[in-house]
């Protein structure tokens, strides 16, 4: 389960590692991959005779064999490795030093970049048998140049939690976590990236990843009239759980959906808002390096996270969204109240992060270095 999903300091540091190793090393960046392989030698033979191995870069949690039984099942002699990342960085990273991975899984902020710099194949679709049954919106947002790379499995929301029970007046803004009447109990979640679309928002700004020069001095300005409100900045959501449990934060801005989720089976009084300007959001999922042997095989194992039986242990076990509406059915009716899963519009409605530009990395990342060493 994705315990840190951003933290600008390190997808700065972690790119310009990157970056310097991929300048340093011949073969680092892979080559164009511009084809759909139509065969692989590992699947040649029949499934249940195939060997080899794959290996899946992915998020911690994410390994549990009851996500890919189908796969198991119909490749008993696959041997199947896993290679953890705490940051979507770490996969860029990681295949621009040359690290082989068969499967790929960061977050919707790192897919065009990968696509645009060739590290990637296309996917066949056809050959996914689940596919018919994804969200025809989050399947677009791995659509780059007419062609598919990416195959959402796993999103969430980042919004406000209130204790309710301790608060006269819920907010229903982002721009409410100015009031006044929360000083000294707001937490935010420690990212450049986060605090700045949380001011973009605040000041009616629609899209925070188009904004100017001028807008941005507005934000800064905004997130400095925040501070004196706010109690601690927070990095864990085991650390947020417990601020929140014990009644020192209110309100914490930017929390995941999965705190929510724990903090009612906790039996505290709290609210998940869903803020007039949309809630925040991340998707994630499965693309195939284009240095992977095992292009065929890599496919059987994107369908198989897709199934519905997959789908719907993510989204009841962790309390995330899932991409395979044929799966909502399997899903506990709480869960999927929680996450408007049944809604057509929640992905439209929801703000989900989008690629920065080294040079907004940058500059979000001084700001907010600025602002919170201001308090």
């Amino acid at each position: 389960m994705r315990i840190t999903k951003k933290s600008s300091i390190a997808l700065s540091l972690l790119i310009a590692c990157a970056l310097l190793l991929g300048a340093c090393s011949p073969g680092a960046t892979p080559p164009p991959a511009t084809e759909v392989p139509t065969t692989a030698p590992a699947t040649e033979a029949p499934p249940a005779k195939v060997t080899g191995s794959l290996t899946l870069l992915d998020w911690s949690g994410y390994e549990l064999p009851e996500f890919w039984s189908d796969f198991a099942a119909k490749y008993p002699d696959v041997k199947v490795d896993f290679s953890f990342m705490s940051e979507s960085a770490d996969s860029y990273a990681k295949m621009k030093s040359g690290f082989a991975a068969d499967l790929v899984h960061p977050c919707s902020n790192f897919w065009k970049i990968m696509v645009d710099e060739n590290m990637l194949q296309p996917l066949d679709t056809s050959k996914l048998s689940n596919w018919k049954d994804i969200n025809p919106a989050l399947a677009k947002q791995g659509e780059f140049n007419g062609k598919q790379y990416w195959a959402p499995w796993d999103w969430g929301f980042e919004s406000i939690l209130v204790r309710k029970d301790l608060v006269t007046t819920v907010p229903t803004s982002w721009a409410d976590l100015w009031n006044p009447e929360y000083k000294g109990h707001i937490a935010l979640y420690d990212s450049g990236e986060t605090a700045h679309i949380i001011g973009a928002l605040a000041l009616g700004f629609p899209d925070p990843w188009n904004t100017t020069p001028e807008q941005d001095e507005q934000i800064k300005q905004k997130l400095l009239e925040l501070m004196p409100n706010v109690l601690t900045i927070w990095s864990s959501q085991t650390e947020l759980d417990q601020l929140i449990a014990s009644g020192d934060v209110w309100v914490a801005a930017s929390a995941w959906n999965a705190s929510y989720v724990g903090l009612l089976n906790q039996k505290v009084d709290v609210v998940y808002i869903d803020p007039k300007e949309g809630r925040g959001g991340y998707l994630c999922g499965f693309a195939i390096p284009a240095t992977s042997k095992n292009y065929d095989l890599a496919l059987a194992m994107i369908d198989a996270y897709l199934a519905q039986s997959s789908q719907a242990k993510l989204a009841n076990d962790y309390g995330y969204g899932i991409s395979n509406t044929a799966a909502i059915p399997l899903v506990n009716p709480d869960t999927v109240k929680l996450l408007s899963l049944e809604d057509q519009n929640i992905i439209s409605r929801t703000v989900f992060y989008k690629y920065l530009t080294p040079e907004q990395r940058d500059s979000w990342t001084n700001t907010w270095s600025e602002v919170k060493t201001s308090k």
